[in-house]
């Protein structure tokens, strides 16, 4: 696939930076929150504290400049990613959820010099367990421990050395193949792996991603998920620069829908959990008014036909929803998990586009997307402009692994090559262990996880995740978890965990109790199995009182 928009030449981070700031000046690059007041930072102001920030940095004299940052997402947070890249150092953004003992293993393993955590976290960790780390705290005027150091007092430190014409920044020569994040796949480092990526990789995902993707300096973004996933931090620190767009954040979560009413969003970030939950909210909505699926569905169907001459409807029949996101949302680009199709739709109904792709940490993220010639419901799109593909090992169905090469993939594991030569093909191409097929017109789907393959002793291979799909999309099931276990004759059989929605069931049966929750899930798992070829039925399920365990993408733990 070749862009169709023209995309900025620049070779390095510090270039989109740069570029970004003298095009962009004066406009807002953040937008702040902080005791219920509201600022703005310009992209002249970012630019001057990287430089102040990445100067200080450099004073120190490291040779090998390692940063860990363990915080919730905020300017602060920012300004240490990109100032560690522009200083020709290593970011090590830490997941914040992780145990204290795995966190320490990270850190020792990454070989982190700073740690800069907010006073938030810095409470759950023992600092006589970091060792000769240095610690920054983002404390937002709170006062810091002894034996620490103030974010404030570091980037001062900076504005001080750049005043008396010491702007160490300026010397450092930019590596782009150089290693310049490292980001771990999980806490225990007993089986993580470290995942090398450098400003090349960035680069090219900039490049690749603004051809087919239009974000204007208009555009608003707000940031939920968290900064150690690579889908996030792409887009917010990388491609929001780039296009001169303002970034905002949002405080979690459960204050997700408050905070674009404030914020006034019009590009999100998300995975389809949160897309999900919102959509399940908005049709329980219409539900409730009187002929509201009636009228929906009228309003649908007029909106498409106006728009086939050009006339915009959706503002006058899904005001009110829009409004729910604030008001102004055009975009939500969202991946990491298989969506359901009817949630595009209906959101392109809200006047919504929803960019739905697909990536891995390892790609820096995005590989293959859907993108503004190509707005599929079902598929996960086109590989981007310089991205090469193949499918290998296919079955009788044409589905196979998928490999994807092209400048966004990574540099390897870190001190682990014989991880990397498993996943690295003498091709160039990596192996993503996904499975998935190519159909007619060049769109690829996704149907699961070589790892979780179900096969069979007549040698059929299940795919939970198609399972998985047709269950999670009954009302009274929140969440479920396909697997294979043996039974009593050694062979493997589909069964099922299921999180029940509580809350449907309470609304449709008038209760909740334990028999009245199994009977709507069996029933439920009745409906998923007539959609499914026989051998794919579940032959058993168990019913969960508690949520599974859950990845801070909220994708659900396989054990």
């Amino acid at each position: 696939m070749e862009s169709f928009y023209k995309v900025r030449d620049f070779n390095s981070v510090r270039d989109i930076i740069d570029m970004s700031a003298d095009l962009y000046a004066g406009r807002t690059a953040f937008e702040i929150k902080r005791n219920d007041k509201h600022f703005d930072i310009t992209y002249a102001q970012y630019r001057e504290d990287i430089n102040a920030l990445s100067t200080a940095l450099l004073k120190a004299g490291h040779n090998d400049l390692r940063v860990a940052v363990i915080s919730d997402n905020c300017y602060e947070y920012c300004l240490t990613y990109i100032s560690t890249i522009c200083s020709d150092g290593v970011i090590v953004p830490v997941d914040k959820e992780l145990m204290p003992e795995d966190i320490y293993n990270i850190l020792k393993v990454s070989e982190a010099k700073y740690l800069f955590c907010d006073s938030k976290h810095l409470k759950n960790l023992d600092i006589a367990k970091l060792g000769g780390l240095k610690i920054i705290v983002i404390s937002q005027g709170e006062p810091v421990e002894p034996g620490t150091v103030s974010f404030d007092d570091l980037i001062e430190i900076g504005r001080v050395l750049i005043a008396d014409g010491k702007p160490l920044y300026k010397d450092v020569v930019q590596d782009t193949d150089k290693m310049c994040t490292l980001l771990f796949t999980s806490g225990t480092t007993g089986i993580s792996k470290g995942v090398m990526l450098c400003q090349r990789n960035f680069v090219f995902e900039v490049k690749a991603a603004m051809g087919v993707l239009k974000i204007y300096p208009e555009d608003c973004g707000i940031s939920l998920l968290p900064f150690h996933h690579t889908f996030e931090s792409s887009i917010i620190l990388f491609f929001a620069p780039y296009c001169g767009a303002k970034v905002t954040f949002c405080e979690g979560f459960k204050y997700v829908l408050r905070n674009m009413k404030e914020f006034n969003p019009s590009i999100f970030v998300a995975v389809p959990l949160v897309l999900e939950t919102v959509h399940k909210r908005i049709m329980k909505e219409i539900k409730k008014k009187k002929n509201g699926e009636t009228m929906f569905k009228i309003g649908r169907a007029l909106c498409k036909a106006a728009s086939k001459v050009h006339i915009d409807l959706k503002k006058v029949f899904f005001r009110e929803i829009q409004e729910t996101f604030g008001g102004n949302m055009r975009m939500i680009i969202c991946g990491g998990a298989a969506l359901d199709p009817q949630i595009i739709k209906d959101f392109d109904a809200f006047g919504i586009q929803v960019v739905y792709g697909y990536g891995l940490t390892e790609c820096a993220p995005l590989a293959i997307i859907n993108h503004d010639r190509c707005r599929t419901t079902d598929s996960i799109g086109e590989p981007l402009p310089g991205v090469d593909t193949k499918i290998i090992n296919k079955d009788e169905n044409g589905i196979g692994e998928i490999c994807v090469r092209g400048g966004m993939v990574m540099l390897g594991y870190y001190n682990n090559p014989e991880a990397t030569a498993e996943v690295m093909d003498n091709e160039g191409f990596l192996h993503t262990g996904d499975l998935g097929f190519v159909d007619a017109k060049g769109h690829y789907h996704i149907t699961g996880r070589c790892k979780n393959v179900i096969v069979t002793s007549n040698g059929k291979n299940i795919f939970p995740e198609e399972i998985e799909y047709h269950l999670d999309s009954e009302p009274v099931i929140s969440s479920s978890l396909v697997e294979g276990k043996e039974n009593r004759h050694g062979e493997l059989e589909v069964c099922a965990q299921i999180l029940p929605d509580l809350e449907e069931i309470l609304e449709i049966f008038g209760n909740t109790d334990t028999d009245t929750v199994y009977n709507a899930v069996k029933d439920a798992v009745g409906r998923a199995n007539s959609k499914v070829a026989g051998y794919k039925r579940i032959r058993h399920f168990t019913v969960r009182e508690e949520d599974f365990e859950r990845t801070t993408a909220q994708k659900i733990k396989r054990v």
